[in-house]
């Protein structure tokens, strides 16, 4: 096996300024197998930026697949075809030569494109400031370690709080729906004994902030879940519907 690929990219480009956007086509030539996808499109800038054209603008930080700061659609699935592996981690060895590529932002009305492949996703920040906290002195962690939590309830709180918040679960959705990241949120500070005390307002509160944004309605095509980096299960959403119903009526 070659230890090198050729590849054609197709890339959407768009800018802020702009209603509409569009694919443009790029060559990636003599890309490494042992590259990751953000590495490799790192090489097909400093082409484009030799050539004098503009570099294809992309969301990225620790590349590390922790912080949740790299997302985008490649050939229909967010973070690519890897089950629970984000963009950054993605690399180019899952990939064969001659391939062709197609690369896109994430789409959903509440997630604006700033350019090419970045797109707002404040909102997402929007939702958590509506109740993703909890507004008392929770002390330290000799604090916490000194209040008794069932191994079940800790480890249900663990899974929700994996979530990084990247987004794909609402490139996914066909209905743009924040359902698994509201309900992650809700779920990992609502289990546990410091956060009780605020769960209705909680909820309540997060919903209402993620249903004034835009983003669409559940309808349980499970995407959301199939797709997350970081393996979030959909009875994440169900818990934030019960416990929903549940202080809309206290």
């Amino acid at each position: 096996m070659s230890g090198t690929l050729n590849l054609t990219l197709r890339v959407w480009r768009q800018n802020r300024s702009l209603p509409h956007g569009g694919f443009e086509t790029y060559p990636a030539k003599g890309i490494s197998r042992e590259m990751s996808f953000l590495e490799m499109l790192d090489v097909v800038n400093e082409t484009l930026i030799k050539e004098g054209k503009d570099p294809i603008a992309f969301d990225h930080d620790c590349r590390e697949g922790i912080c949740g700061m790299c997302g985008a659609v490649i050939n229909g699935r967010p973070h690519g075809h890897l089950k629970e592996t984000t963009l950054c981690q993605l690399h180019m060895r899952y990939f064969n030569d001659g391939d062709t590529i197609v690369i896109e932002p994430w789409r959903a009305r509440a997630f604006p494109i700033v350019r090419d492949l970045v797109v707002d996703r404040s909102a997402l920040d929007k939702i958590i400031a509506a109740g993703g906290f909890i507004s008392v002195n929770a002390g330290g962690a000799p604090d916490a370690n000194a209040i008794p939590v069932g191994k079940e309830i800790a480890d249900q709180a663990f899974n929700a709080a994996a979530c990084i918040g990247c987004g794909a679960c609402v490139a996914a959705c066909p209905n743009a729906s924040a359902m698994l990241f509201t309900g992650a949120k809700i779920a990992h500070l609502g289990l546990l004994p410091q956060g009780r005390p605020e769960a209705m307002k909680r909820v309540r509160e997060m919903v209402r902030t993620m249903d004034r944004l835009g983003f669409g309605n559940c309808s349980n095509e499970t995407e959301c879940s199939a797709e997350c980096p970081k393996g979030i299960s959909i009875k994440e959403i169900a818990r934030m519907n019960r416990e929903f119903i549940k202080a809309s009526f206290s």
